[in-house]
């Protein structure tokens, strides 16, 4: 669930390869089925993308219902606030709407991952507040015990806190290998975990 982040098919290519980009959840479908296939198992992983570009949090929260919760999934990969954070609305608000999709996702017993907002290349004024979103953004998740996937650590340069350029496609999204490290840094972290225990 998320903005075009998720939605991943942005249509840049990556200039070294000319490779175009795959969203984050189906790399990490790909990801999930090798795994099973290798340990032999008749588990099944069916990976929805549920991406709107230039989607906000207020935006995620109204069609949650219908996206999320009446596909009744058992997970829900909730990655959304660098758009809100573009039109300058206040971190506070953004962490309610994802805390509200939590709860919601809760009490359907669908389990949600919770994910911070990746940063940013070439707009530094708009990193400190990504920061202080995803500072809340992990609090939620202590809070609730719910798992958290720090995907501004995963693709930033640890000195400046830049979306690292290996990562970027425009400064904004992510190119091929950036989803990729997504991808799997959600199935290191997490996925794997629940796939080792039978679902």
């Amino acid at each position: 669930m998320g903005d075009s982040l998720t939605v991943g098919e942005t249509g840049f290519i990556s200039s070294a390869s000319d490779e175009p980009a795959v969203p984050y959840t189906k790399s990490l479908e790909i990801l999930a089925e090798e795994y099973l296939h290798r340990l032999q198992s008749n588990v099944t992983v069916k990976v929805l993308n549920r991406g709107v570009n230039g989607d906000l949090t207020s935006g995620m929260l109204e069609r949650f219902a219908r996206d999320v919760l009446d596909e009744k999934p058992n997970y829900v990969i909730i990655l959304g606030g660098s758009n809100d954070l573009g039109w300058g609305l206040d971190p506070a608000t953004i962490a309610r709407n994802l805390a509200s999709m939590y709860d919601a996702a809760l009490d359907r017993d669908i389990g949600p991952v919770t994910c911070s907002v990746p940063s940013i290349l070439g707009f530094d004024a708009l990193i400190p507040p990504r920061v202080n979103l995803n500072k809340l953004i992990r609090l939620e998740a202590e809070r609730r015990k719910m798992p958290f996937m720090d995907l501004f650590m995963e693709t930033s340069d640890p000195h400046n806190n830049r979306l690292l350029e290996d990562y970027s496609a425009d400064g904004l999204h992510l190119n091929p290998r950036g989803y990729r490290r997504v991808a799997k840094h959600i199935f290191d972290k997490w996925l794997r975990k629940i796939l080792d225990q039978g679902m």
